[in-house]
């Protein structure tokens, strides 16, 4: 358990799976129940790369699991709530990853003493939360309100890989403009997103990667090696 711990590579390698998944899956029931199963996986590792209390530990894995078992049910089960409610437990998931790994960011730093490489892997893991919470969020929205958000594409023309797709050119302000927000609510999310992921970019990220150094721990053992 040890080994693993403050290993948010590891997590960062789960969230770009997950991402490539869902671009590619497409939106049946098999993608819809494989990004849950995903999401739970990724929640899991990094509560236990972040080094939370066993506790918590044990909470992730629970609330896991029950996700999984109740997103099975109602996709697989019911035609009728099934893809609501598995939109539903996936941006649940999503949304509970980002304060673990804020959480192991501060201890790591707090016993580092520095920003290391695993900083940046969770840093950047939070960037790409960001824009697969956002994708997800979207298409919740569609999907529980029954309107298009696409002023393109109708809600029966619309996957998920339109809406991560449109959420990362956001995030980024690529902003091709072929996918644009029908709605004054969904073009007020894009936005946030859009300011969120420029923010990030020029303040978080920026000030992680100057100040990127060896830990503490591993400059320690060097000096006691010369």
């Amino acid at each position: 358990m040890h080994r693993i711990h403050y290993r948010f590579g590891f997590v960062l390698t789960l969230i770009l799976v997950s991402i490539a998944f869902q671009l590619a899956a497409g939106e049946s029931d098999f993608a819809r129940l494989a990004a849950v199963v995903l999401q739970a996986i990724t929640l899991v590792a990094a509560v236990v790369a972040s080094r939370a209390h066993p506790m918590v530990v044990r909470l992730a894995l629970l609330a896991a699991v029950l996700s999984i078992v109740g997103a099975s049910l109602a996709i697989l089960g019911t035609d009728e709530f099934g893809n609501n409610s598995g939109r539903a437990v996936t941006l649940l998931l999503i949304g509970l990853v980002p304060p673990a790994i804020v959480t192991g960011l501060m201890k790591l730093f707090r016993e580092e003493g520095t920003v290391t490489i695993e900083t940046m892997f969770g840093g950047l893991c939070l960037y790409l939360i960001v824009g697969l919470f956002f994708g997800t969020a979207f298409a919740a929205i569609e999907e529980i309100g029954g309107n298009a958000f696409f002023h393109q594409l109708t809600a029966a023309q619309s996957e998920i890989n339109d809406f991560l797709y449109f959420s990362f050119t956001t995030l980024t302000t690529v902003g091709y403009g072929d996918l644009t927000a029908a709605s004054n609510f969904g073009r007020s999310l894009a936005i946030t997103e859009a300011l969120i992921g420029q923010i990030y970019l020029v303040t978080v990220v920026a000030v992680i990667i100057s100040n990127m150094r060896p830990g503490r721990r591993r400059a320690a053992g060097r000096g006691g090696t010369t």
